[in-house]
């Protein structure tokens, strides 16, 4: 919705808006795009005097006091997936990223490839990349990157947002079960997978991972466009890695078309680059060009994002939202770091569908790679930690608080280790009171 609100004020809208939090990286963006922000939904403030339309995003639901007096009132609204349909797509060649896990990133890569080659697309990611200075534009060429959600569209629109957005190019990177309060099995996501995939043209391409069941299962209820695959086992795959994962070689048609020096770590983002490689050849890009751009790729904000160094603690941002993703972020650092240095996990488990119980018996297991963690337990977490944590393969400890957690830290953080805090959330403000009080410690 905030990238959207910067889309609607280029497309020449007078924009403000409202959330229950609002929170950097993204409130600062808004703010100072010029778009007037209110925290909380004040129906007076948002209502009166009437805007032109309301887009609603899907956090909203009938009973909120801002909900009924719209529905009460006789002011048009609409959803943010149908307002982009309507008002923003229309024309373009729409490049989509799906999948559970690393829409974001990739779909930050295909933006800055395609950028990289000249071509000035529009993009719209659920994120702040390094490589531009928005998360939104609306570019000057026929091409719009879109980052493609499967969460439901409006609480008066129940299909996924992608569904939405008719797209020429579909990246499927994964597909797990996922958003437990909006579906109630795998076979509900993959059906809305299988609904998006209905609307890409013949003409169009889909690319999908191979090994993945819940994929190969979207694909065999029907694929109308161009298939190709992309993994490990493909003709087009990663090939001669490192040992720590920071340079490795790009295979399209068998033939290797380059390879790659970065800094990003994990088999996720290699698999993730290959995607954004692939989707960016269909929009016209040499993949040696795509490979000569990805050295400069400098990221997302909160997807392991090296936030400094402070009294000799190295400290990250990662948006974590699920046992995979802990897994291969911290899987990745490890790979990038070696055995011997001291990794510290700091997790909150926030998703609702962490909050509803379903990963666990997965969450701990998930942090193999990490020497130790810390989990921060949420007063509405409707379910056992200490229980889960029995069966941590690492060292575990709880707080139940912000500040305990800090103090915690504090004391037993030394120097040299490496604290990634884990949490798709603001996590109660946890990493700027994290430097201050490192800050103060190096005094």
């Amino acid at each position: 919705m905030g990238s959207l609100a910067l889309l609607a004020r280029a497309a020449g809208y007078r924009v403000t808006g409202s959330d229950q939090q609002v929170y950097p990286p993204m409130s600062t963006q808004l703010q100072q795009q010029g778009i007037t922000l209110h925290n909380g939904y004040d129906d007076v403030a948002q209502l009166n005097p009437a805007p032109d339309t309301v887009v609603v995003g899907n956090a909203m639901s009938r009973g909120s006091p801002v909900v009924e007096a719209l529905l009460n009132s006789s002011i048009p609204y609409t959803s943010g997936p149908q307002f982009l349909a309507e008002h923003i797509l229309p024309g373009r060649h729409v490049l989509a990223v799906a999948g559970t896990h690393g829409k974001t990133t990739t779909g930050s890569m295909l933006a800055w490839i395609l950028q990289h080659a000249g071509l000035e697309p529009g993009f719209l990611i659920g994120g702040v990349t390094g490589n531009f200075p928005v998360s939104a534009r609306l570019g000057r060429s026929p091409f719009f990157v879109i980052e493609a959600d499967e969460y439901d569209t409006a609480f008066f629109d129940k299909r996924s947002k992608f569904v939405h957005y008719r797209p020429r190019t579909v990246i499927l990177n994964n597909l797990e079960f996922d958003h437990a309060d909006i579906f109630s099995s795998i076979d509900d996501i993959e059906r809305q997978f299988h609904h998006m995939i209905r609307t890409v043209p013949g003409a169009g391409l889909v690319l999908a991972a191979d090994h993945d069941p819940a994929l190969q299962r979207v694909i065999d209820r029907g694929c109308w466009s161009q298939l190709s695959r992309f993994g490990d086992s493909t003709e087009h795959r990663i090939d001669s890695v490192n040992a720590d994962g920071s340079q490795f070689s790009v295979v399209i048609d068998g033939q290797t078309c380059g390879t790659v020096h970065w800094s990003l770590t994990g088999e996720h983002n290699r698999h993730n680059a290959l995607a954004a490689i692939l989707a960016a050849r269909h929009a016209g890009v040499a993949p040696a060009t795509a490979c000569a751009a990805l050295p400069l790729f400098k990221g997302v904000k909160r997807r392991m994002e090296l936030l400094g160094q402070y009294d000799g603690v190295h400290i990250y941002d990662d948006f974590a939202h699920h046992p995979t993703a802990i897994d291969k972020t911290l899987n990745g650092l490890r790979a990038r770091l070696g055995d011997q240095t001291v990794i510290r996990a700091v997790i909150e488990p926030r998703s609702n569908t962490m909050k509803m119980g379903v990963h666990a018996g997965q969450l701990a297991k998930a942090t193999a790679s990490a020497t130790s963690t810390v989990w921060f337990s949420p007063p509405d977490l409707g379910w056992s930690l200490q229980e889960e944590l029995q069966n941590s393969p690492v060292p575990a400890h709880i707080e139940n608080s912000i500040d305990t957690l800090v103090n915690h830290l504090i004391t037993h953080c030394a120097k040299g280790e490496h604290l990634v805090l884990m949490s798709n959330g603001s996590f109660g403000g946890l990493s700027t009171k994290l430097i201050t009080a490192f800050k103060e410690r190096a005094r």
